[in-house]
């Protein structure tokens, strides 16, 4: 399984959101290079990164710093946040992305996102889904829609798409533990590889998702905050410690 620290940006810095609430946030620093060269020093191949005043603007606001972190480590890097054209998409892989988020664009304009997936990219997009309470949230987590993560994730399920992140919007940015038992749902409902996201503040947390069919996880917040170091959760996801 892999883990992905996550750098979230927002005017420059290296930010958490709680519960996607953009007035609820701690700031960890203004370096997302340096940032991204110690996750990779302790051992981590993989980044997330979301562009949070993309995701506000539709449009990416951090391209240049993006551009940096790929070219300045050996990370894979996924991004989101703002995506909402091909030549968003294109711009991020030019810069070197490994692969692009799409989750508002995807959900608001689905036969363009279909044709992306198909057509121009395949195997370079992910979807991003982003639940709460299993109800579909959009725009920075600010607009809900009635559709559901599960229904979505099934309609994809044959898609030529590098993974589904699937984020539980109510334990993001807790520590309380992940909604295991949503991810589990949401790995059953598709054949697309899952990325589980939100709520892991331990070790512990980590084995349990690891239990899952997943591909990976994504870990912010207690890597900041230190409730788990980045060699623990690296650890945790390789299996080393398990029981």
């Amino acid at each position: 399984m892999k883990l992905l620290p996550a750098i979230d940006l927002r005017g420059g810095h290296v930010v958490r959101l709680l519960k996607g609430d953009y007035d609820q946030q701690t700031t960890y620093g203004d370096d997302p290079v340096s940032q991204a060269k110690a996750f990779e020093a302790a051992g981590a191949q993989w980044l997330h990164v979301v562009d949070l005043d993309g995701a506000r603007s539709g449009k990416p606001e951090h391209a240049e710093v993006i551009g940096r972190i790929c070219r300045e480590t050996g990370l894979a890097v996924e991004v989101g946040g703002g995506i909402r054209d091909a030549a968003a998409i294109q711009e991020l892989l030019d810069v070197g992305v490994t692969r692009v988020i799409l989750g508002t664009a995807a959900l608001r304009n689905w036969e363009w996102f279909r044709e992306a997936v198909h057509g121009q990219f395949p195997g370079k997009l992910v979807l991003g889904l982003d639940a709460r309470d299993g109800k579909l949230a959009v725009s920075g987590w600010e607009e809900e829609l009635s559709k559901t993560a599960l229904d979505v994730a099934r309609d994809v399920s044959d898609w030529p798409l590098a993974a589904i992140v699937f984020t539980d919007i109510a334990t993001d940015g807790t520590l309380a533990g992940p909604n295991i038992a949503a991810t589990q749902a949401m790995a059953d409902a598709t054949r697309v590889p899952i990325v589980a996201s939100g709520g892991v503040g331990t070790a512990e947390h980590l084995h349990a998702v690891r239990k899952l069919p997943v591909e990976g996880v994504i870990v912010g917040r207690a890597l900041y905050d230190g409730t788990v170091t980045i060699e623990e959760a690296l650890a945790a996801v390789e299996g080393v410690t398990d029981g």
